[in-house]
């Protein structure tokens, strides 16, 4: 994660800071931002990522850029903050036959717990719905979910 200043605006005692914010991952999805930092609170103005974000992602991208944007304006991290800067953290997303068994866990675990299965492997992966659903379906062809529909 990348967190650079875009400006600073000073009036009074008060002090806003705009800063650029960036997450790459290694499956070449990226995710920009700028957010304004004041007294107390932070703003994210604007997002765009590739692929798209689920409106879950936001709440998770939210505590990824928590810790850096303290640490960009001199404050310090909470104690037990991990490195990414959040208090949740998602795996990198893997590639090839080495994702299929995340996959079948968190698709399997997401059952059990009667919570939809494609945001569970969304969650875990970083996937949009639509790279998560392809996904389960290798997972599937692999032979470590059992299949979607049984034909009579």
């Amino acid at each position: 994660m990348a967190v650079w200043p875009a400006w600073e605006v000073r009036e009074g005692e008060r002090t806003t800071r705009w800063l650029h914010v960036r997450l790459a991952f290694r499956d070449g999805a990226t995710i920009e931002a700028l957010a304004s930092v004041g007294e107390g609170w932070v703003c994210v103005e604007d997002v765009q990522a590739r692929p798209a974000l689920a409106l879950e992602d936001l709440a998770v991208f939210a505590d990824w850029i928590e810790g850096p944007l303290a640490r960009a304006c001199g404050a310090e991290p909470e104690p037990g903050e991990e490195e990414t800067g959040g208090t949740h953290h998602r795996e990198e997303p893997r590639r090839g036959r080495t994702q299929w068994p995340v996959v079948a866990r968190a698709y399997r675990a997401a059952q059990e717990r009667g919570a939809d299965p494609v945001l569970a492997v969304m969650d875990q992966t970083g996937y949009s719905r639509r790279g998560a659903l392809r996904l389960i379906g290798r997972t599937r062809d692999a032979g470590l979910l059992s299949p979607r529909h049984v034909r009579r």
